[in-house]
């Protein structure tokens, strides 16, 4: 095997790779396979999606006709979610939340518990009423919300089986403008937290937390809910387009329009466009969720690791994600804030610094994101559904067809 993820810090360790054109040729696959998973954008960073001496299904290929429906759409479990976006606007509909990046399958990025950023807004899987999916002996079943199994069936770690549709909630089509501001002081991050997180549809912080102030906000807000500002607590308008790196020194060139330009949500609500690379492109990523009644406190205790962290950072991101009830999402029983780490590719070094930041977040119960670099395992504390869920899986893949080492270790305790 020479296939890898996104990052190139895995190399699969599956016996072969197949891709599947329709949801007939999955059924197949599956139903032959002794080991299988699914593989959509390869944009995780550890092992999860890996099938060691099985069969990976590269979904690229898979059919991907788009319905909209009444205040629905409905797509491939191939599809990105740049891919859909420009003709769900053109209907004029929306989805209320986007990732940072269009580049990823929207089927990938549900059972990731992947979110995107907003106070008011829960995660992308929270979107998702209805999924898909083939299960291990081939079977194609459908879940829709109200089932008693759909909220341990939408963030599945891919250990349920392989999603081949999924239903998504829509909203009308809405306007977006972004506004960064550099320089805010760390004594007003941590005192009007609350204030700055209200200042628009979705905020996101940037910083190297070892600098005296964060380094850059951005406020994307709804044009129709829009309010003039000329400075935030300190901080000031930016001069010109910013990347969230930009302390590194990396360009803007790959970024959404920002400096108040007004265009539609799926064109200003990710970082990135969907023509170009996202993020830096080398790099690895972590991310930990934390309650956000704890932001305050967190913020300190993470400006407290600066030093340490700095040295391997390109940048780090806070945001914030709205409570969900989604067994296996990270916003699970609770509003969250999210640390993210965008890290250099130098991945001995970030995997020292991870125990030490892990283990200063564990007083606040911070749960990892699934699909990210972390170190430690226990995850059935942080998981009040945990048993549950295990039960579900147990019951749809009685046999472990779509277990592997790394959901062994985090979610059956192996």
């Amino acid at each position: 095997m020479s296939e890898s993820n996104w990052a190139g810090n895995h190399t699969y360790a599956a016996d072969e790779v197949l891709a599947p054109r329709t949801v007939d040729e999955v059924r197949a696959a599956v139903a032959a396979a002794t080991r299988v998973k699914a593989l959509g954008s390869r944009h995780c960073f550890n092992t999860i999606a890996d099938a060691p001496g099985g069969t990976l299904l590269d979904l690229r290929s898979l059919e991907s006709a788009v319905e909209i429906g009444d205040g629905t759409v409905t797509i491939s479990g191939a599809a990105r979610y740049g891919d859909f976006a420009e003709e769900l606007h053109a209907a004029g509909l929306a989805l209320a939340n986007l990732a940072s990046l269009p580049h990823i399958t929207v089927a990938g990025s549900v059972a990731t518990g992947t979110h995107g950023s907003g106070r008011r807004q829960p995660g992308l899987a929270a979107a998702v009423s209805a999924v898909e999916l083939v299960t291990a002996d081939g079977e194609l079943r459908t879940f829709t919300r109200g089932d008693e199994a759909f909220p341990g069936v939408v963030v599945s770690l891919g250990t349920l089986g392989v999603v081949t549709r999924l239903t998504l909630d829509t909203v009308p089509a809405f306007d977006v403008r972004q506004d960064v501001f550099d320089g805010l002081p760390w004594d007003a991050a941590r005192d009007h937290f609350d204030d700055i997180e209200d200042a628009g549809y979705s905020v996101s912080m940037f910083t190297n937390w070892a600098n005296d102030v964060v380094d850059q906000v951005w406020i994307k807000s709804r044009v129709d809910a829009f309010t003039e500002r000329d400075g935030l607590y300190g901080a000031v308008p930016a001069d010109g387009p910013r990347h969230p790196a930009h302390a590194a020194g990396i360009s803007a060139a790959n970024g959404t329009p920002q400096q108040g330009v007004p265009g539609p949500w799926h064109e200003r609500l990710p970082h990135f466009a969907l023509a170009f690379t996202p993020s830096v492109g080398d790099e690895l990523q972590s991310e930990y969720f934390v309650p956000y009644r704890d932001a305050p406190a967190v913020l300190e205790v993470m400006r407290g690791l600066g030093d340490l962290l700095a040295p391997v950072l390109l940048v780090s991101e806070i945001r914030a994600i709205a409570a969900d009830d989604l067994w296996l999402s990270p916003s699970h029983g609770g509003d969250r804030i999210g640390l993210h780490f965008t890290w250099q590719p130098r991945q001995p070094e970030v995997e020292a610094v991870l125990p030490v930041m892990e283990e200063h977040l564990a007083p606040f119960g911070a749960r990892p994101h699934w699909g990210k670099l972390f170190h430690g395992g226990g995850l059935d504390a942080l998981y009040p559904r945990m048993a549950d869920f295990r039960a579900l899986a147990e019951s749809l893949d009685p046999g472990g067809k779509f277990r592997n080492p790394f959901v062994e270790r985090h979610v059956f305790g192996g």
